[in-house]
């Protein structure tokens, strides 16, 4: 369906949502209401201005399993080398050194951040459980409640514990809004922020015929769909300040080419106008590397992490000082197996490495080290519930509730962020 030619700003049923057409006619805002605004999916309650952020989280989820081990290397456990005769990193090529781990060459570009004490690495993070089914280990990681009923996700709970309301207040930077977004508080899912609109209006409205209209037939009235819909137009209006802002990279920044250096350019174009966004979600991959994986000097590993890195490091320096306000949490579902395969790749595992840069990070690796084994189905160990880590990034910046993100949840102390 073309929604930029449609007649009228229409409703749609988001994928994320999963609303019933009896739910949408029915008005059941609890349950959130998709409505699209040209090419933009904001899932909302109820209108609220935007106001100004407190401060920034990016989540960078990369897709597909990334391979903690090559991305933060344990050169110091023998048996690292031991299990990837053809895919270890060589411990005089990693960056960041020091007597046991160290970063992958193709994230170099992170190096000044690193230097600078505002990058940190978590080893030996994931699930309570093993899971290695990409579907279920991703909604049970987003979700971050096992047990619970309830499909929400933890950046809902999150956005959902403030008195702020706005549909702005959170964002996916692509398609399809991720299952932390999912419940009742509002949200934004935009492909891009040019498409934040009111639909059909920026190519056959010139007059404003169709705005009137709009606002003639919704905001004088008092169903639950009106609501929506005064909502979807209070959040255009407050986004603007975004569409007005200059689209060229602040620093002499040339982001490099790809859907994670273009999201990652409007993402610093939304905190520069901080228009009321604490909360940004942004996809990356394809991480899964059964084969072809490669080495330092070719295949898919060094191909994303280069992509990564160089984005990131694009990212903070487009900011400059405003990068002060945001942190950017880099996770994945799983792992990958300690042996590599026959397919210079790697299959399934489990423990993984997160990334965590900017704001509030306490810099350099964390984490508990189980060690390594060397035999084909050997998993590293997770030793730290990546809900531990969430916790730290989501007290120190907003000083959320933890029982109200993390439901029946107990963290354990990782010390990644300041003062936790």
């Amino acid at each position: 369906m073309d929604h930029e030619n449609q007649p009228a700003c229409c409703a749609e049923f988001s994928a994320v949502a999963r609303t019933s057409r009896r739910a949408f006619l029915g008005g059941a805002l609890a349950a959130g209401v998709a409505t699209t605004i040209g090419s933009a999916v904001i899932q909302t309650a109820a209108a609220a201005a935007g106001t100004p952020a407190r401060g920034v989280v990016v989540v960078l989820s990369m897709r597909g399993a990334a391979d903690g081990l090559s991305l933060v290397v344990p050169h110091g456990d023998p048996v690292y080398a031991l299990a990837r005769p053809r895919l270890a990193v060589p411990s005089d090529r990693l960056v960041a050194k020091d007597g046991f781990f160290g970063l992958h060459p193709a994230l170099s570009p992170l190096l000044p951040l690193w230097n600078a004490g505002r990058m940190a690495a978590v080893h030996a993070t994931g699930l309570p459980v093993r899971n290695r089914s990409h579907f279920s280990a991703m909604e049970e990681l987003e979700d971050a409640a096992p047990g619970s009923t309830t499909r929400s996700g933890w950046l809902n709970r999150l956005i959902g514990s403030d008195a702020v309301g706005s549909p702005l207040q959170a964002l996916q930077m692509g398609r399809t809004a991720p299952a932390a977004l999912y419940g009742s508080a509002p949200f934004l899912t935009t492909r891009s922020i040019a498409d934040v609109g009111i639909a059909g209006a920026d190519k056959w409205d010139t007059y404003g015929g169709r705005n009137r209209s709009l606002h003639t037939m919704w905001d004088k009235r008092q169903t639950r769909l009106a609501g929506s819909m005064r909502a979807a137009f209070g959040a255009v209006a407050d986004f603007a300040p975004v569409l007005q802002s200059p689209s060229t990279p602040a620093n002499g920044v040339t982001y490099p080419s790809g859907d994670l250096g273009k999201a990652l350019s409007e993402v610093a174009r939304i905190v520069r106008s901080d228009v009321g966004v604490e909360v940004v979600t942004v996809d990356h991959g394809d991480w899964d590397m059964h084969a072809d994986l490669g080495t330092t000097e070719w295949g898919a590993m060094k191909r994303n992490a280069e992509q990564l890195s160089g984005a990131l490091a694009a990212f903070f320096a487009d900011l400059g000082a405003l990068g002060d306000t945001v942190t950017v949490v880099c996770l994945s579902e799983f792992g990958r197996r300690v042996a590599e395969n026959a397919n210079w790749g790697l299959d399934h595992g489990y423990g993984n490495a997160m990334l965590l840069l900017g704001a509030g990070v306490r810099g350099g690796y964390h984490g508990t080290w189980p060690g390594l084994t060397n035999d084909p189905d050997a998993d590293l160990l997770v030793t730290t519930d990546y809900r531990s880590v969430l916790a730290e990034v989501v007290s120190s910046r907003f000083g959320a509730s933890i029982p109200t993100v993390f439901p029946g949840f107990s963290p354990t102390r990782v010390g990644v962020m300041l003062g936790q």
